[in-house]
């Protein structure tokens, strides 16, 4: 079923939290899941662009779900000729009043691993049978999650980490983890030694995947590709 046929399909909802527009969707988004992580034995075939937005939302902007839709694709094939003929839409359906953020819904809705129904709040045990194992670093949200658990970073340490997988295989000393993380004329700059403690304190909050930070003997520390390690929000 094509995003235009929104209102039909509105018309058949059950009351499960979502439908996918296709019945072959589901086994299509399983098999994005599979690749969210991706080794070096494995390679990217795609990825899945959430966009939350509602109808109300869309018509107050004077556009429409259909004609944003349309527009992407356009978009896709200014970048690759023939790209958007290899797009899928899926509509995101939810009961009226549900709640929540409409990007949450829409995570929800396409089953994401690691996405929580809006208007729950699960505990920690659920919460762990939802998200994916391994770690997960939210851009968005500037958090970072150790099998589902969210690992308690500071700003620095998030911002540390983040530099770090920025530059996946790229090594920095301490004096440049300082200058490019802390700012060198920055007062609370540390001095390139106590960078150490930093990575320290870093790894203690991601045990179990420790080496995911490198140390560099004599020269400093760096990020190689993991594929425990899931980027989420870029």
């Amino acid at each position: 079923m094509s995003i235009a046929h929104l209102n039909s399909a509105r018309a058949s909802r059950t009351n499960h939290f979502v439908r996918n527009t296709q019945s072959a969707s589901v086994a299509q988004v399983e098999a994005i899941h599979a690749l969210t992580a991706v080794p070096n034995s494995s390679e990217a075939r795609g990825f899945a662009f959430y966009v939350g937005i509602d109808e109300t939302q869309a018509a107050h902007a004077g556009t429409s779900l259909s004609e944003i839709v349309a527009a992407l694709r356009e978009t896709l094939d200014s970048f690759a000729p023939g790209l958007a003929h290899e797009s899928y839409a899926a509509v995101a359906l939810a009961p009226i009043g549900i709640g929540g953020r409409n990007i949450d819904v829409v995570r929800s809705a396409l089953r994401e691993p690691k996405a929580i129904k809006p208007g729950v709040e699960p505990r920690a045990s659920q919460a762990n049978q939802i998200a994916a194992r391994g770690i997960v670093i939210d851009f968005s949200r500037l958090r970072v999650f150790v099998d589902g658990n969210n690992a308690e970073l500071t700003g620095k340490e998030f911002e540390l980490l983040a530099h770090l997988v920025a530059h996946p295989g790229e090594t920095f000393s301490r004096e440049q983890i300082v200058e490019q993380v802390w700012a060198a004329q920055s007062s609370d700059a540390p001095n390139a030694r106590t960078i150490d403690v930093h990575v320290r304190r870093l790894r203690s909050k991601i045990a179990g995947y420790e080496d995911v930070i490198r140390t560099v003997r004599g020269t400093g520390y760096r990020f190689d590709k993991h594929p425990d390690v899931l980027l989420e929000g870029i």
